[in-house]
């Protein structure tokens, strides 16, 4: 597996090894000890797994007092996946992240905590599945506008369906300081 630090070195991009042959192809989609030799030191509690159409962008979310470190896979069709930091303090905060993950390349993102998460869906479908380190936690549930101007998350070029919770998230300067994460060294 290759693991590699992005611009954000807390968020890493990993390339598991695969197999294919003949019949199809075998590949291990999470093995803890190789996590943690690569630095990913976190116990993962739940997984979760999100099917969307072409055009549906989910986010950007994050949880505040329960907050998640996820591992997001894609294993039908393809996605481009997005983190942005927003821990108050960090030298990266309003910065962003974007990757292409898809069933055929089977790259993976690590999203740490302090970091809200987003994706928008390029395929006719996909079936995206992530792990994460702490539960999920309806009333510590937060969001943040994905096309906040201060970000500026360069998105493919197409005409998005969201839902009506993330019609209406804030852009982060208007997000009061108490509902940020902290930066921590």
């Amino acid at each position: 597996m290759n693991v590699e630090s992005l611009v954000i070195p807390e968020v890493k991009l990993i390339e598991p090894r695969v197999f294919p042959d003949e019949r199809g192809f075998f590949q291990q989609t999470y093995h803890e000890r190789q996590y943690q030799e690569a630095g990913i030191n976190v116990r993962f509690v739940q997984d979760n797994w999100s099917r969307s159409a072409k055009g549906i962008l989910r986010g950007l979310h994050y949880q505040l007092a329960n907050a998640q470190s996820k591992l997001v896979t894609v294993v039908r069709g393809e996605v481009f996946d997005v983190a942005v930091d927003i821990r108050r303090g960090s030298p990266t905060f309003g910065q962003w992240i974007g990757e292409i993950l898809s069933g055929e390349n089977h790259h993976q993102l690590f999203v740490p905590k302090g970091f809200a998460h987003g994706f928008c869906v390029l395929s006719d479908e996909v079936d995206l599945l992530y792990k994460c380190d702490d539960f999920y936690a309806p009333g510590d549930e937060f969001s943040v506008c994905w096309c906040d101007p201060d970000i500026g998350i360069e998105w493919p070029a197409m005409d998005f369906c969201l839902s009506a919770k993330d019609q209406i998230a804030p852009c982060l300067k208007k997000i009061p300081a108490g509902n940020l994460p902290l930066y921590r060294l």
